[in-house]
């Protein structure tokens, strides 16, 4: 499996925080943020993995620099704006296979995403397996509209009927970045539109629920995460 990490954006509201650290190199529990997601790609069969910061973290730079693991790291330095950008400069590592991208800020129990990864590798009906959780603690959810069959029918900005939001993890096939192009191409720039074009581009997406996901986004953030990870 090709893993994918975006770690490029400037963590502003931490900063106004009072947190100094670049978030990738925020400690949950006593690990920074991107190194633990670099752990448990590496304990879930990682093929790969590439990861994209931006130009400005010179600490994050130096802490990829020195990573040492037995499979290839793809790293690009690369200042963008947004997140469906930086998932553009990563795809040409992305092509051969199945792979899941996510970005830095992302917390989860391992356990699950270990199930997820297996039934994604296991799925050969699908485009894609997208991860979703009914914990909701964002303060712009995308919502995501299934069947009774956890296909993906819709994401949509707001809903008051479905149970699942968007958990920013995203297990894709090499189709999905034919849509990715044409995204950029047609002047997109967000992320949840790359996901409704994939559906508007008939792939078929099915969703995994989680039971938690939590985004580090704000300094209370982090003693959340670490709460929800040792219970």
């Amino acid at each position: 499996m090709n893993y994918a990490i975006i770690a490029a954006g400037e963590g502003s509201r931490l900063v106004q925080e009072g947190i100094t650290l670049p978030k990738p190199l925020v400690k949950v529990n006593g690990k920074e943020l991107i190194r633990r997601l670099i752990d448990i790609f590496l304990n879930n069969d990682a093929t790969s993995i590439s990861i994209i910061v931006n130009e400005e973290m010179t600490e994050v730079q130096e802490h990829v620099s020195q990573l040492k693991m037995n499979v290839p790291l793809n790293v690009v330095v690369k200042s963008t704006p947004s997140s469906m950008h930086s998932f553009f400069e990563l795809r040409n590592f992305l092509r051969d296979g199945k792979f899941c991208l996510t970005t830095v800020d992302t917390v989860f129990k391992e356990d699950e995403f270990t199930r997820y990864i297996k039934a994604f590798i296991n799925d050969d009906s699908n485009d894609g397996m997208m991860v979703v959780t009914s914990f909701i603690d964002d303060e712009k959810p995308l919502y995501v509209d299934i069947d009774e069959q956890m296909n993906i029918q819709a994401f949509l900005d707001d809903s008051s009927k479905c149970k699942y939001i968007s958990g920013g993890i995203y297990g894709l096939t090499p189709k999905a970045i034919d849509t990715l192009e044409s995204c950029l191409n047609a002047g997109q720039v967000r992320m949840r539109n790359f996901q409704r074009q994939l559906v508007a581009d008939n792939l078929n997406l099915k969703a995994y629920p989680f039971t938690k996901i939590i985004d580090v986004d704000h300094a209370e953030d982090i003693d959340k995460a670490e709460q929800f990870l040792k219970n």
